[in-house]
């Protein structure tokens, strides 16, 4: 039975991360704290812990129940916490989320973007986060 994992690694296992370097990442951004301090990535965490995620501007709680060090299937991963992210939070992001998934839209012949368009467009799509 595992008694300590590295959050980073606990992030990405239940997947509120896609990668273990975007956990990482958000890690030494500050944007992950236990108790309401900043932790490492290297941080051992433990079961029973209240985690604070900042991710794409939303304010997600959560608090471990078991600890995990591989990347396993959804339903096994939500069994490991219990997400305390309150009602407003949530509604907040479900408002944001539901039929905002259109694709994008580029006219009939113009081709894929150059690397400077797709630059522009992902400093565009960013700045509706920070």
């Amino acid at each position: 039975m595992i008694k300590k994992v590295r959050v980073d690694k606990w992030l990405w296992s239940v997947r509120i991360f896609k990668s273990r370097t975007m956990a990482t990442a958000a890690c030494k951004s500050g944007k992950v704290k236990i108790n309401g301090m900043n932790v490492k990535p290297s941080y051992l965490l433990q079961r029973g812990e209240l985690l604070e995620v900042k991710k794409e501007g939303f304010n997600l709680s959560f608090k471990v129940i078991d600890l995990l060090q591989k990347r396993v299937g959804a339903p096994i991963a939500q069994a490991c916490y219990e997400n305390l992210t309150s009602d407003e939070e949530m509604n907040k992001f479900n408002e944001w989320f539901v039929g905002k998934a259109r694709p994008e839209i580029r006219e009939k012949g113009v081709g894929r973007p150059t690397k400077k368009e797709r630059r522009n467009i992902d400093t565009f799509k960013n700045k509706r986060f920070d």
